[in-house]
């Protein structure tokens, strides 16, 4: 049913924007500062900026979409609400704690990306294993390299 997309993207974006907007104006109560002498309410700042900005073009993107009528909503009519990414995505994130404590940073983020990769019915094993291992690549670059946060990569127990 492409009227129900239409107006879930198009609240769906005004709501991350409402919410950016509110970030914003909540990280002006603190020392913003510079990019060279970043100050407390930088960081949520720019988050706030970032989320107004995908709002805004969510909100766009589904304004330019027409809404059409389809004949038949889904292959498969059920009257309970398909789950299985709601589910996937919760496991991942509790398997993301569970890794992170007993495992360390990459299994944890191997861990939350492989689980919640499945949520989508399109995807396939071998594209949610590709993708599971390039952002524990990325997470590694980013966390140990770029940031060089105390973040054990490896660890075995708690």
């Amino acid at each position: 049913m492409q009227q129900a997309k239409f107006k879930k993207d198009y609240f769906g974006g005004a709501l991350i924007a409402a919410i950016g907007l509110s970030t914003v104006y909540a990280a002006t109560g603190y020392h913003i500062g510079s990019l060279s002498q970043m100050g407390p309410g930088y960081f949520p700042a720019a988050v706030g900026v970032l989320m107004v900005i995908t709002g805004v073009l969510i909100a766009l993107s589904a304004r330019g979409d027409k809404p059409k009528q389809e004949a038949s909503e889904h292959a498969h009519p059920s009257s309970l609400p398909d789950l299985r990414a709601a589910v996937c995505i919760i496991v991942g994130i509790v398997a993301f704690i569970l890794f992170g404590h007993y495992g360390g940073l990459i299994p944890a983020t191997f861990a939350i990306v492989f689980i919640s990769g499945f949520g989508d019915r399109t995807n396939t094993f071998k594209q949610v294993f590709v993708l599971s291992v390039l952002m524990c690549i990325v997470a590694a670059v980013i966390f140990e390299w770029a940031l060089q946060l105390q973040l054990p990569l490896f660890q075995w127990g708690g």
